[in-house]
């Protein structure tokens, strides 16, 4: 039986994600977490709409596609669900209701380009706390982790940002901003804008 696997990324391509930057006091509460347990994700904590993919687009095509798949888009309230374990990463997962799951499939429409494993039916939206972990740390680091509650059970992302990842850096490429409904005021230090 022959086991179908994703194609490699091409090395000459940059990596893109789609993302949204969590409030300022839930990405330093994380930072200062991954600090003390001496762990830490891929980049600065951030939830993904879409996982990293290469694209035959230019980054100017890219970015049209997604401006137009985001014409209009509401902003978003996500709530956390509470932490996840697999093997070798622990992750604050939030619920996927279905405007996310809407978001996330019609966010994987916007190509051509590669699709991650975890995107898709198997999509859990979250913040990464650790990935990497050592299988002899595992059960130590989650006993750590399941005494933290996060500074908030939700917040509203009010903008995403497609992220260009080339030679280990991760980088924001461009930010689009959502659509709040019209009695709202957007406080800037609110979620959605990059962390400093």
């Amino acid at each position: 039986m022959t086991q179908h696997l994703p194609p490699l990324p091409e090395p000459h391509r940059p990596l893109y994600s789609l993302v949204a930057w969590p409030p300022q006091v839930l990405d330093t509460w994380m930072r200062r977490v991954q600090a003390t347990l001496n762990v830490s994700g891929f980049g600065l904590p951030h939830l993904n709409l879409r996982a990293p993919f290469q694209t035959s687009l230019s980054g100017p095509d890219l970015v049209a596609a997604f401006r137009g798949g985001l014409r209009g888009e509401p902003a978003l309230e996500v709530r956390v669900r509470g932490w996840k374990r697999l093997s070798g990463v622990i992750f604050l997962e939030f619920e996927l209701d279905p405007a996310l799951a809407d978001l996330h499939t019609r966010m994987l429409e916007i190509g051509p380009s590669s699709r991650a494993p975890y995107d898709g039916p198997d999509y859990r939206p979250h913040l990464t706390l650790a990935l990497g972990i050592l299988p002899w740390a595992e059960d130590l680091l989650w006993e750590q982790v399941q005494a933290l509650t996060p500074p908030l059970d939700h917040f509203t992302v009010q903008a995403l940002s497609l992220t260009r990842e080339e030679r280990g850096e991760v980088q924001e490429h461009h930010t689009f901003p959502l659509m709040l409904p019209p009695d709202e005021e957007a406080p800037r230090t609110e979620a959605g804008a990059a962390p400093s």
